[in-house]
């Protein structure tokens, strides 16, 4: 296996009131990295630069990109990869500034794409259950019924920490990427997701515990449910149609287009007829009732066999 010194990686920041954690982050990165782009989202805390060209490394270059209008944690790391394209790198990893994730395990990040195990490679903090015990209870719950709302969606099935920001990708991968399609805000990392699905990418989960210091999250969580939920269902109704219908016609096509429409018939057929005859107070044919039950329980088991097949065909990273 090559020598991570041998590699070119480069650490993407995004930056937006995070003064202290920054210079934290930046202190802690090992000598192996090439470069280090930070990128300023128009932050009202200004970027503490000199303390950064301190603590880091020296042999670290830096490079500062600076939005002039607020653009989301998105739209700054979206900066933060074109810039990196412009660079000498074989890798880029992004790493949030708020000092919340474990940079101890940039090697097992890399290593799965020097290997070509893998074309991405994300942190998962669900392995870990000492380090699950200490996440708040909240954001537990609230990351465990998200996750598994991203998996469908995204079609990454595999993955089961999803949200997680802390990830390494590799160059020839992130050229393919249309940035059009990737989320300026905290809907980023499920959009960049859906994007790698559309070029198979297969990605690595890594284990590892999440950090919880003293920064404050920007984001609003009872928002969070109004935000996700409309766009993951675009999400998943674009990968459907895409994924099994436009780009490719497959097995689980023909059971969505059989068993969907037999199931939603079943269903609204069912409310009406059982509306119509209660509400005249006699009872439902035999027949009718058998139509109804045959076509939810048909329908039914064929959307269960679209998703063991869409299960079953992810693309997943090799052990």
């Amino acid at each position: 296996m090559k020598n991570l010194n041998e590699q070119h990686i480069t650490i993407i920041i995004p930056y937006f009131k995070a003064a202290k954690g920054i210079v934290k982050v930046v202190s802690k990165l090992p000598d192996y990295i090439n470069q280090v782009v930070i990128v300023d989202d128009k932050s009202p805390e200004a970027l503490p630069l000199e303390d950064i060209q301190q603590k880091i490394n020296p042999n670290i270059q830096v490079h500062v990109v600076r939005h002039e209008k607020n653009q989301g944690v998105g739209g700054a790391t979206k900066s933060g990869f074109k810039k990196a394209l412009e660079l000498d790198t074989d890798f880029v990893v992004k790493v949030d500034a708020d000092d919340q994730m474990d940079l101890s395990y940039l090697p097992q990040l890399i290593e799965p794409l020097m290997e070509n195990k893998a074309e991405v490679a994300k942190g998962n903090r669900f392995r870990d259950f000492d380090a699950l015990k200490k996440m708040p209870l909240f954001r537990r719950m609230g990351n465990l019924a998200l996750s598994l709302l991203i998996k469908s969606s995204t079609g990454y099935w595999h993955n089961f920490d999803p949200t997680n920001g802390f990830f390494a990708m590799k160059k020839e991968v992130l050229q393919r990427l249309n940035f059009k399609n990737l989320d300026n805000r905290y809907y980023f990392e499920t959009s960049l997701l859906a994007e790698l699905y559309f070029h198979r990418a297969r990605i690595k989960d890594v284990a590892m515990p999440a950090i919880y210091g003293d920064e404050k999250s920007n984001m609003q969580v009872w928002k969070m449910p109004f935000v996700f939920m409309p766009k993951l269902i675009g999400t998943f109704l674009k990968r459907l149609v895409k994924g099994y219908l436009l780009y490719d016609f497959n097995p689980g096509s023909i059971y969505l287009i059989m068993g969907i429409p037999m199931f939603l018939f079943g269903f609204i057929f069912g409310i009406y007829t059982w509306v119509y005859y209660a509400s005249r107070d006699i009872f439902t044919p035999t027949g009718t009732i058998m139509i109804i039950t045959l076509t939810i329980i048909l329908g039914f088991q064929l959307i269960l066999q679209a998703t063991q097949y869409d299960i079953i065909n992810a693309p997943k990273a090799e052990d």
